[in-house]
């Protein structure tokens, strides 16, 4: 495969899993505004802050509101990590490798990108809102679907398919659950109170592991939703998962190695032999850190060895 088209299908899936996860944390944060008090209304902050954009933002729109969020987050094609822009890259990268990818899914994709080009927020309602991010979570899946039952899972599009989308993930979720335990928490007077707990489930919906973080866990606390998003070995969206299942795609596409499949080992062992209490004695916020250093060393060689 050339590598021109193995980057495009590489972002194609990072983009794609970058805007599930931003419309899933608008959506969430909608909601949960509505359950704080008003001295909480206005946390949309932390989402920009989540996107590391928080300096363009304010540049461009000084108050951190639901309004300005939802615009510069969703439909501003100037933010190169909008839901918008996002789409119309992978949409853009989507065209120029269509021999290598399936007409159905080309179908969605370009769908998809009309229906959001056309929609403006002007005077979203929380019902308007609501709906709309569920259809743009549902196209995403729809797109990975899509992807699953249509693309040979032998094949190299397909590996560097989910080596897009699955660092993706990875990296979202430690952005995630940092931002509630380092960034959202107002007062440390907070913590253990109703609304650390709407937080925390609010947390968890983010990332799209309510569900089944129940059927694991008989309370919500800090420790066992960390544990859930970054130790469980059959959770799609945790850290784990992502990082034993980069590491199969690594090796469908080199079986004898690499610089960078070597690092995913490191990192995959250093997960296997740690625990949450180990964690939070070091601190989380701090390995939390030094996990998204990894991840874009990762992506770093990544780029090195397959598409420079």
């Amino acid at each position: 495969m050339l590598s021109r088209v193995a980057e495009s299908i590489y972002w194609i899936n990072r983009y794609i899993e970058r805007a599930e996860n931003y419309s899933r944390l608008i959506d969430v944060n909608c909601q949960m505004s509505l359950d704080l008090p008003n001295s909480h209304l206005s946390q949309w902050s932390p989402i920009v802050h989540t996107t590391s954009d928080q300096k363009t933002f304010v540049e461009r729109y000084g108050e951190f509101n639901r309004k300005n969020t939802i615009e510069f987050i969703t439909f501003d094609l100037d933010n190169p990590n909008s839901i918008l822009s996002c789409i119309s890259r992978a949409r853009e990268n989507a065209r120029t490798v269509r021999e290598q990818i399936s007409p159905e899914l080309w179908e969605i994709l370009n769908e998809f990108y009309l229906k959001l080009k056309y929609t403006k927020q002007e005077h979203f309602s929380y019902d308007e809102v609501q709906t709309f991010f569920k259809e743009v979570r549902q196209n995403c899946l729809l797109f990975h679907g899509c992807m699953d039952a249509t693309i040979s899972h032998d094949t190299e599009v397909w590996n560097f398919a989910m080596l897009g989308r699955l660092l993706e993930r990875a990296d979202k979720s430690t952005r995630i659950l940092d931002m509630k335990y380092y960034i959202l928490l107002p007062s440390i007077n907070d913590i253990g109170t109703s609304i650390d707990l709407i937080q925390w489930i609010a947390l968890l919906k983010a990332t799209g592991s309510l569900g089944m973080f129940k059927k694991s866990y008989s309370k919500i606390n800090p420790k066992a939703i960390s544990e859930f998003i970054m130790l469980n070995e059959y959770f799609p969206r945790s850290i784990l998962f992502c990082m034993k299942q980069i590491k199969q795609n690594l090796q469908g596409i080199s079986p004898g190695g690499t610089n960078v499949l070597n690092l995913v080992d490191t990192t995959l062992a250093e997960l296997k032999a740690t625990n949450v209490e180990l964690i939070f004695t070091t601190g989380l916020h701090e390995y939390l850190d030094n996990m998204q250093i990894k991840l874009n060393q990762i992506d770093g060689e990544i780029n090195q060895n397959y598409f420079l």
